[in-house]
């Protein structure tokens, strides 16, 4: 039998326990009202006929229609009798009234009295028997139908109760199972012993169990070898690299990340990181730029330089690794926002390119150094040919000359520039920090430059407060940066052109600032201007080497500052970099 036959059977009985109760009322109730009716006109119109025929008979001597009323309510009576020994009375009734009739006679009204009273008597008597059994009907009526609403009531009472059950029982049963197979319980399995959808319904979500758990357990071995594939595969690779959970905990870390962080692997896989961290001072710098957000997600922190080399002491000598932090995050089906899952943190051993510039870098000094004796030679050799003892030139030999010259003074600024190059990779910039006033850092540059403008006609229009706070530098490298991009305004900045110089004060530092009114720079080349050896294409080879600003911009991040350029074409380019103050 169906779900929806067993509704329609349940709705069916609770409207026939409807029926049953309202029909019972309603028939004990007909049985009152009808014991009512029959006491009203069998006995009660028979003690009001006696009664008007009582009063008839005490106004016959004074009435003359008194007689007419009495055999109205005689023959009235007549037609109401219901009682036993009612007939008899009424009869005998009947011939005193026609006795009477003919002639009054006191003795003859009295017996009509004795026959009234003995009539009226008999209905009253009628009266008290048939409410007795009136009030044994209603007293029935109630007993039965007390009796019929409570089994009634018992069992629609049960009926409420078990039913609802019945329906929403196995609902509940099936919600439990969903979520147990949502859950990767594939083992769930549904019983109902009954006949109907939800029976159908068991065998159907059991057939899926099975299968679910069928399809899963076939491809376990698959995910478990792909595991271990991959298990292998990290522990195999030559680079260190370590996982996180959205919840920071490690939950894997190659032979190398192990080897690396002089830990065992028990002791890292499964542990929150930042605990590690406390006792462990690489782990620390490796994970110090993630953190986590108020839901526990992981996040990208400030990298600081992160293109930065990271040294370590491993394999028995001093490496060199950079660090790369992956993100790893997943779009859920149904969903269209990723949801962060991890993080992989990359160690890439670069201790073999390290150790090459190292060698780039001392070849580059060396050979740089070894430069300048020759190349002085040269520069004292053109200045010879070009002094008149030792002997007049031609046009010819003076052009010559001149351009050994300027070629020699190239060098001698290429290898300067070189030396400088290599002071800088080999980290030994020697700094003499001082607190120095902006202003006099300004005046010297323009001052080492006033020259050159002079020679192409450039107005250099100077912005600096008198009242701004010293800087924390080193003067003559700072000096040195800023004569390098007024020289480059200069250069670039058209004859009669505008060369300004501005410094500013600006969170806690001093920003110097140089614009010319040159041709400006593309965007794309913006990114790359202060790389080495990069040169703006179209740029006038003998005019630099493209070492210059690359040289400025780790000058100014030793002393703790910042370079920074914007440019638009047609109107010029600003170069700036920014000191600490010196009471910062």
């Amino acid at each position: 039998m169906n779900i929806k036959t067993k509704i329609s059977l349940g709705l069916f009985f609770l409207f026939t326990v409807i029926l049953i109760v309202g029909g019972i009322s309603i028939y004990y109730l007909r049985e009152i009202s009808d014991d009512a009716k029959n006491i009203i006109k069998a006995n009660y119109e028979s003690i009001e006929y006696m009664q008007g025929m009582i009063g008839a008979l005490d106004s016959i001597p004074k009435d003359s229609t008194s007689m007419l009323r009495l055999k109205k309510n005689l023959k009235a009576q007549e037609g109401n009798v219901t009682e036993i020994g009612e007939m008899e009375e009424t009869v005998r009734l009947g011939n005193l009234v026609n006795e009477l009739n003919k002639l009054y006679s006191d003795s003859v009204a009295l017996e009509i009295r004795h026959c009234i009273f003995h009539i009226t008597d008999l209905n009253l008597k009628a009266i008290i028997r048939k409410n007795a059994i009136a009030d044994e009907t209603a007293h029935q009526a109630t007993l039965y139908v007390i009796v019929i609403v409570t089994i009634c009531f018992l069992i629609s009472f049960s009926f409420i109760v078990n039913f609802p059950g019945y329906i929403a029982n196995p609902i509940a049963q099936l919600t439990a199972s969903i979520k147990a197979i949502a859950n990767r319980n594939y083992e769930e399995r549904l019983q109902f012993n009954r006949s109907d959808e939800f029976e159908e319904l068991a065998k159907a979500f059991n057939s899926m169990a099975e299968k679910m758990d069928e399809y899963e357990h076939s491809n376990l071995a698959n995910l478990l070898f792909e595991k271990k594939r991959i298990e292998t595969i990290i522990n195999r690779m030559h680079d260190p690299v370590i996982g996180l959970d959205d919840k920071r905990h490690i939950i894997f870390a190659n032979t190398e990340a192990i080897e690396l962080l002089n830990k065992k692997e028990e002791e890292l896989v499964g542990h929150y990181a930042p605990d590690i961290a406390v006792t462990n001072d690489l782990l620390r710098r490796l994970i110090q730029d993630i953190v986590s957000n108020n839901n526990g997600t992981l996040t990208g922190g400030n990298l600081e330089n992160p293109a930065k080399p990271i040294k370590i002491f491993a394999h028995g000598k001093e490496s060199y690794f950079t660090r790369e932090i992956i993100p790893i995050s997943i779009t859920n089906t149904g969903e269209k926002k990723p949801v962060p899952i991890g993080t992989v943190i990359m160690l890439k051993n670069i201790t073999p390119f390290k150790e090459l510039d190292l060698a780039k870098t001392n070849f580059i000094a060396t050979i740089s150094h070894e430069l300048k004796t020759p190349i002085a030679s040269l520069q004292m050799g053109a200045k010879l040919l070009q002094d008149s003892r030792v002997g007049n030139l031609n046009d010819e030999q003076s052009r010559i000359v001149s351009t050994l010259t300027d070629e020699t003074q190239r060098l001698i600024k290429i290898t300067g520039e070189l030396l400088d190059m290599a002071q800088v990779e080999t980290g030994n910039i020697k700094l003499n920090l001082g607190s120095i006033s902006p202003k006099d850092i300004v005046e010297q540059a323009c001052e080492a430059v006033k020259f050159q403008a002079e020679q192409r006609h450039i107005r250099m229009e100077m912005n600096v407060p008198e009242k701004l706070p010293q800087v924390q530098a080193d003067k003559d490298k700072t000096i040195w940066v800023l004569i390098n991009f007024l020289t480059n305004a200069i250069r670039h900045s058209p004859e009669n052109g505008d060369v300004s110089i501005e410094c500013v004060p600006e969170n806690e530092q001093v920003r110097f600032s140089v614009k010319d009114s040159g041709i400006g720079i593309e965007p794309k080349h913006l990114e790359k201007i202060f790389d080495r050896f990069y040169r703006v294409p179209g740029s006038d080879p003998k005019k630099g080497t493209g070492l210059g600003l690359s040289i400025c911009k780790e000058f100014i991040e030793a002393q703790r500052g910042t370079v920074s350029v914007r440019s638009e074409m047609g109107k010029g380019s600003l170069f700036s970099f920014s000191l600490l103050q010196a009471h910062a």
